[in-house]
């Protein structure tokens, strides 16, 4: 069976990152096990998939149909600490991962970090394609109300397509 445990801490709770780039979540064991299991629940998908499990030597070991140079797991020498790397982010990448220790035949599992992969943001502006039709700006007459003032005039701002 699966059980949440005070006896790992995971950060952070949420991670928002682009895609492309690269990210990192961690995870602190209260004791030494024998190495740390990472999954992740995918909502898309509707499944729990198995990533990768490192050992204390820093073997790691890869769950069926992941890629190798997204996933890697690096550890403190005090084999209580670790943190997941997943590189090249994509949408498929969306998911809550948890940290897991085996113990007594069950896997204990951290608190969950749920990771949310956005697009980046244009490096460009768009502009609206340009109309071949001249651009005509609107000049309004204003009559002043108040004696010994002249005639004002309000320029509005052009507007395209209005035209």
């Amino acid at each position: 069976g699966f059980y949440t445990n005070l006896l790992l801490a995971q950060t952070p709770k949420h991670i928002l990152a682009q895609t492309n780039n690269n990210t990192e979540i961690h995870c602190e064991l209260r004791k030494e096990h024998a190495g740390v299991y990472w999954f992740r629940w995918s909502p898309e998908r509707q499944n729990f998939e198995f990533l990768i499990f490192s050992n204390l030597l820093g073997k790691a070991t890869y769950g069926a149909n992941i890629m190798q140079d997204k996933f890697s797991v690096h550890g403190a020498s005090s084999h209580t600490s670790y943190s997941l790397h997943i590189s090249h982010l994509h949408a498929s990448d969306n998911g809550t991962y948890y940290c897991s220790v085996s113990q007594s035949s069950q896997l204990l599992l951290g608190s969950g970090t749920q990771l949310v992969d956005v697009l980046p943001l244009p490096s460009k502006t768009t502009q609206a394609p340009r109309s071949k039709k001249p651009m005509r700006c609107v000049t309004k007459s204003k009559a002043a109300v108040k004696k010994g003032m002249a005639e004002s005039r309000l320029r509005l701002p052009c507007k395209r397509g209005l035209l």
